[in-house]
């Protein structure tokens, strides 16, 4: 007899670590204040991310990590690269049923790949976690390097719509992005990623 196995909820998922050719995803600590801080004060990065302010420092960022401590509706990775801190990357959950793919580089390292192989990692992470069907995400339509990630990783462009960006202080357009699941299973030849409980 065949027994339904409920799949993790937002708050069930498990931490992990996740493994890439290049780069090591993990929870971030308090730890990486500082790194986040000194990535993440840059306003070319706060002005294609929605929700990061300019300036950013350290106490927003001691903010961040402490609110997902306490159990905050993402589910957020550190990128490292050589055991240095490069980026975020992370699935934010609007609704129960609406998760969004976002990311974000320090500046040093856009250009390098490292942005496709950390979404690619936590797309799978997404589709082998979580029993839903799509994801979402979105890249300002002045950003063609994050749509082009996006577009990497077998998202198909659904429009335009206009996002508020907390570093610009008013609205912008947005393009809107979707993976589906059957999309995500047909592109899984990608997968030179591994997974490992924290």
């Amino acid at each position: 007899m065949l027994q339904d196995i409920p799949t993790p909820t937002l708050r069930e998922a498990r931490a992990c670590v996740l493994e890439t050719e290049r780069l090591t995803l993990r929870k971030p600590t308090l730890a990486d204040v500082k790194a986040i801080a000194r990535l993440a004060n840059d306003r070319r990065i706060a002005e294609n991310t929605r929700r990061l302010p300019h300036p950013y420092t350290q106490d927003d960022a001691i903010d961040f990590v402490r609110a997902l401590g306490a159990g905050g509706r993402e589910t957020v990775f550190l990128i490292e690269n050589n055991h240095t801190p490069i980026g975020m990357v992370g699935i934010d959950w609007r609704e129960e049923s609406t998760a969004e793919l976002g990311y974000w580089l320090g500046v040093d390292h856009w250009g390098q790949g490292f942005g496709t192989e950390a979404a690619r990692a936590v797309i799978d992470y997404f589709f082998e976690e979580f029993d839903l069907d799509q994801l979402i995400s979105g890249a300002r339509v002045v950003n063609p390097s994050s749509r082009n990630i996006l577009e990497k990783c077998g998202f198909q462009w659904g429009g335009v719509e206009l996002h508020r960006f907390e570093a610009l202080g008013s609205s912008s357009p947005v393009d809107c992005f979707r993976l589906s699941r059957s999309v995500w299973a047909s592109l899984k030849s990608w997968n030179s990623s591994r997974r490992r409980e924290s």
